[in-house]
Parts: structure tokens; sequence; C-alpha cells
């Protein structure tokens, strides 16, 4: 009680000066109680007071006692009392997570159903799942260490990514779990929420703990590392394609187990590990490690705000408040509108909208349905050019997006119609759209990054001679439309090797896939090792 007493205070002490209404209330009310005080200017007072029948001295509640006690009880509340303090608002969705998942051969071992690695993808799903609109990242990692997927909050493309990972796609065997540290370590330096890394993994090796110890000395008051041990102690055999077994020089079966007591000893290097259970204990351990991560970072930041109790006094106020009624037509007309608002009802989705008119703007009633994934009735009450064009982009209706765009002249509008022109294969148009949002932004790196692969996918001027040229183009052609080389538009892709880093790879081609994830991913890792051998 001492302590929650010491905690009180007030947010808005200025409106106390309501409370100085309730004094003069009562002594209004007094004075009009007072006949002695009326007549005694008329009425000789020894002859008042043989003229005055004293009322009763019982007390009973009238109209001014209730009115000040809402005053007082409104400007207690309106003056914001508090005691406790809070993370600011969606402080659970701005916590990053990183996930890096291992894919080194071992995570074929099947001493889990159906495999390591698919159980593993299997709990991530369900972390996901925890953690809705916060932003993830995914790597993976085995002899080499790569990025799949920037922080996101698209459930559905990260479990697109996620279900077509599998040892086969990593350039590198083995196990390099110190590689994968600095490349997270990398990726994140520029972030300024504090971060999370959770390692999925059926093993650390005692090469890579220098690694560990050397992250959490640098990133202390910065990112967490968690590590989630995928298999059993007992151990299974590795399979590998064709489901056949890894074996060793002598014909047996390679068996992976997973080191509990490696796990545990991480504790002393400051991190806090679990291994792979049956149950959701494991997830919701995590959830709860990344929360009061970011949580005890940002206390020590002192961007917590205090929570306003105010409105706890309108549960008293609207009960003194129902004193104040009377029969009449208030009542009867209050009854009448809400029954005219709740008895009819909401046939169609129109109708649920007119009755949501009340409470959301066209925006808000849009970004309703995007995120629940109807993006065509989200364009439909878009108001905003750029929202509304995006919803159209993610129903594939890219001429309408571009129209939605153009009603915009800000950079993030052309440089989503460059997104959009860029769909339809109208890569020239692309480009000047791109450069108009560099005009407005000059250092806006995903414009730049756009622009070098769309120039990379114009088809070159084709060199034959004019002979050549009209044996190839069809009679009925219009003369002023170009041809273009559907082998040239595929091939060209191969240009993004030259000058370009792994990152930026990892972030431009995520918008321009024309094959499987998988087959995607591979190239890029292949690509990325190639690299870094130079």
């Amino acid at each position: 009680m001492k302590e929650w007493l010491q905690a009180l205070h007030f947010l808005r002490p200025h409106w106390f000066w309501l409370l100085a209404a309730v004094p003069i209330l009562l002594f209004s009310l007094r004075f009009n109680e007072d006949i002695r005080a009326r007549w005694r200017r008329y009425i000789d007072l020894g002859l008042l007071d043989h003229l005055i029948v004293s009322p009763g001295r019982s007390w009973r509640l009238r109209p001014t006692h209730t009115l000040c006690a809402l005053i007082a009880l409104g400007a207690i509340a309106l003056a914001g009392p508090t005691w406790r303090r809070e993370q600011p608002p969606f402080t659970e969705d701005k916590a990053p997570l990183v996930i890096a998942l291992d894919l080194s051969q071992t995570m074929d071992a099947i001493d889990l159903d159906p495999t390591r690695l698919e159980r593993a993808k299997l709990k991530i799903r369900d972390l996901l799942k925890e953690r809705p609109g916060a932003r993830t990242a995914l790597f993976v990692y085995a002899g080499s260490a790569h990025m799949v997927l920037p922080f996101t909050t698209d459930n559905s493309l990260f479990e697109l990514y996620l279900s077509s990972l599998s040892t086969s796609l990593m350039p590198r065997s083995g196990k390099n779990t110190a590689h994968a540290i600095d490349a997270i370590e990398d990726f994140l330096k520029d972030e300024t929420d504090p971060g999370t890394i959770l390692f999925v993994t059926d093993g650390i090796e005692p090469q890579a703990l220098p690694a560990f110890r050397q992250f959490v000395s640098r990133n202390a008051d910065k990112d967490d590392i968690l590590v989630m041990g995928v298999g059993t102690s007992a151990g299974g055999p590795v399979r590998t394609y064709g489901n056949r077994f890894l074996t060793d020089s002598a014909g047996r079966r390679v068996y992976s187990k997973l080191d509990v007591n490696a796990l545990r000893n991480l504790k002393q290097y400051g991190i806090e590990a679990t291994s792979l259970t049956l149950n959701d204990d494991d997830i919701r351990w995590i959830q709860r490690r990344v929360q009061h991560h970011l949580h005890a970072v940002e206390q020590l930041d002192s961007k917590t705000r205090p929570i306003d109790e105010g409105y706890w006094l309108s549960i008293p106020i609207a009960v003194i408040a129902a004193f104040s009624f009377r029969r009449g037509w208030t009542v009867r007309w209050t009854s009448a509108a809400l029954a005219f608002v709740f008895v009819l009802p909401p046939t169609t989705i129109e109708h649920r909208f007119r009755w949501m008119n009340l409470w959301l703007t066209a925006d808000q009633q849009g970004r309703y349905y995007f995120e629940r994934g109807e993006f065509e009735e989200a364009a439909k009450h878009f108001e905003d050019p750029i929202w509304r064009g995006i919803a159209l982009e993610r129903t594939g209706d890219f001429d309408d997006a571009i129209n939605a765009f153009a009603l915009s002249g800000s950079a993030e509008a052309w440089y989503n119609q460059g997104n959009a022109l860029a769909h339809l294969s109208k890569y020239s148009e692309a480009v000047e759209a791109y450069g108009q949002a560099l005009e407005r932004r000059h250092t806006w790196i995903e414009a730049q990054e756009n622009i070098a692969l769309v120039k990379s996918l114009i088809p070159k001027k084709s060199t034959k001679n004019d002979d050549e040229k009209e044996k190839e183009q069809a009679p009925n052609l219009p003369p002023d439309q170009i041809k273009f080389d559907n082998k040239g538009k595929q091939g060209k892709k191969i240009a993004m090797k030259a000058n370009l880093d792994p990152k930026t790879i990892a972030d431009i081609w995520m918008r321009n896939i024309q094959t499987t994830p998988a087959d995607f991913l591979r190239q890029r890792f292949a690509i990325q090792a190639a690299q870094e051998k130079r």
C-alpha cells in the first residue's frame, strides 16, 4: 500500500480546478434553501421567526448532489491518476526476431518424425502464429550462411519460403555457426529496435563458442541470442536423397545425437537454450524471452510511459449519472434510437459498413479488409491512392494499380508505379518511374537497386541487318512496335551477378521471382557462395 501511494501521481493536475465548482454549487443550494436569508430584507426579523415553519432535518439526495459528485469524479478522472507504467503501444508488434535455421546434413536425421528439419519447420510455423504482426527474418546456414527473407510481417510469404527449404539447397556442406552469427550481426547493425536471434539447430560446434561470446559482449545492451535444440539424446540415422542413409567409410549408418549438456553449457556465455518439445512450452518460452528482452532494453532507455488509470472512474460516473434521468421523452427517444441502430439486421457487407461508417473512415475500413487478405474489397474502400494501389497490386490488377499510384506525386507513389510496371514487363517505363522516385528522395537505396535490376532485364538491341529483321517481323506487325526475344527476357536475369553484393540480391530478387522458391534459393545461395570465395 505504501509503495502504491508513493507511485500515485496525476498526469494532468490542472483539471483539479474543476473541483472549485463543487463548493460553489453546494453554497448556492444552501443559499436557495435559506428562507430567512431571502426574506430578512422585507420582513422584520422578530416577526419573520414566527412566520417560518422550520423544515425537518432529514437529508435527501438532490440533483445538485449528484451533479457535484459527477464533477468531482470527472475532475479526478481527467487529472489522469496513475501508479503503473507500460511499454509504448505496439511494442509486441515491433519486437524483431531473426530465425537462423540449421540446414546442415544432420538435420535430416530421423530421430524426430519425419525428420529434424521438418519438425523444426512446424515449430517455426507455430512461433509465427504467436507473433501476429511482428517482424521476423529468416537465415539458413550450413558451411555457408545466407539470408532467405529480411524482416517481414507477411506470414504467407514466410511460409512460402520456409516450406521450400531443404539441406540440398546449401552450396557448402558442414556447419559454420560462427559465419551465421557474423552474417546476422551485419544484417542487424542498422536495426534500431533491440532484436533476438533464434538458432534452430541440432548442435553448436565448439569452435563457434568464441563467436557467441564475442557477439554477446558487443551487443549486451541490444541484441539477444536464443538456441532451440532439435533432436534427441538417443539420436538417429541421417537420411540422404532417395531415402538412403548416410554411411561412414565402413558402410555403417551415421547416427547424429543432440548434445543436451552442450546446450546447457551455453548459459555460461549468457545464452539461453531450450530443446524442442512435443507441446507448445518451447514456443511460449521463446516468445516470452523475445518480449522480455525488448522490454528490458527499452526500460533502460526510459521509453516506458505511465498508464492512465482514470478510466476506472467511468464506472461510478455512469452509475451516478443514471440518477439524473427522469421519466419522459429523453429515455423513450434514446430507446428508439438504439432500436433503430441494432434491430435492423446487417444483411450484406454494405449494410454492415453503413454501421461501421459511424466509427471508421474509408481508409480504416480498407485497412480492415486489407489485414484480412480481402484485397479486392480493400481497394474499393481505400481513398488513399497509394494504399488503393497496393491493394490492387495484391489482387494482380497492375494496370489499375498504376492508375491509382498516378493520383499521387509522392516518391512512394512513383516507386510503387515502377514495381507495377516491372511486373507488366514495361521495363523502360519502370526505370523512368524509379527515376522520378529518386528525384524526390535522392538516397532511396531500394529504388536505386530496382533500377539496376530492371535495366538488366531490358533486352539488348538486335545487331542483325535490316533484311533479317524484315524476315523475322510479321507482315501485320506495326512498324513502330519493338519485338522482344522471350529467351532474352529470361536470360538477362543472370546479369544480376555483376557488381551486386549478396545482400542486395536478397532484397531485390524477392520481387522478381519467376521460378520455384527452392530453385531460386539454390541459385542465389550458389552465387553468394561463389562471391565469398573471391
